[in-house]
C-alpha cells in the first residue's frame, strides 16, 4: 500500500520549495510537469511513498531541480512569474493531511533573493 510522504513547503520570489520528509529513500523518482509534480520513493523498510500535486499556478520544468539527502528530497520549482507569491502549493484551495508550511524557511521576501540566489547556486554544485 502507498501513502503520501510527510512534505513541507515554502515560497521564494523566484522559486517554490518542497521537502519529501522521507529517511533513507531508495528508488527516488521526480516527475516536474508545468503545473503538476509527482513524487515517489520506498524507504528502508520498504514502503512505498507516493505523492501527486496539482500546482497553484505553471512553473518552469526545465529550471527545477532535486536532491536527495539521508533524510529527505527537496524540489525547487522555478515559477514562470517571478515574484508573484503563492498562497499555497495546490491548485485546489485544500490542505491535505501531509502537506505543512516549511515555517523554518518561509520568512518575508525583503532582500531575500541574494539568500535565494546562494541557495540555489548551493544546489547546482550538488
Amino acid at each position: 500500500p502507498r501513502q503520501p510522504a510527510k512534505t513541507l513547503w515554502y515560497d521564494r520570489p523566484r522559486y517554490v520549495h518542497l521537502e519529501f520528509c522521507v529517511e533513507d529513500s531508495t528508488d527516488v523518482k521526480v516527475a516536474i510537469e508545468d503545473q503538476r509534480l509527482v513524487f515517489s520513493c520506498k524507504n528502508a523498510d520498504g514502503v512505498e511513498f507516493y505523492n501527486e500535486i496539482n500546482l497553484y499556478a505553471r512553473v518552469n520544468s526545465k529550471d527545477s531541480r532535486e536532491k536527495r539527502s539521508d533524510r529527505s528530497i527537496t524540489c525547487f520549482m522555478r515559477k514562470w512569474k517571478e515574484k508573484v507569491a503563492w498562497p499555497r502549493i495546490t491548485k485546489e484551495n485544500i490542505k491535505p493531511a501531509w502537506l505543512s508550511v516549511d515555517f523554518d524557511n518561509w520568512r518575508d521576501w525583503e532582500g531575500d533573493e541574494e539568500v535565494e540566489r546562494a541557495m540555489v547556486e548551493q544546489y547546482a554544485e550538488v
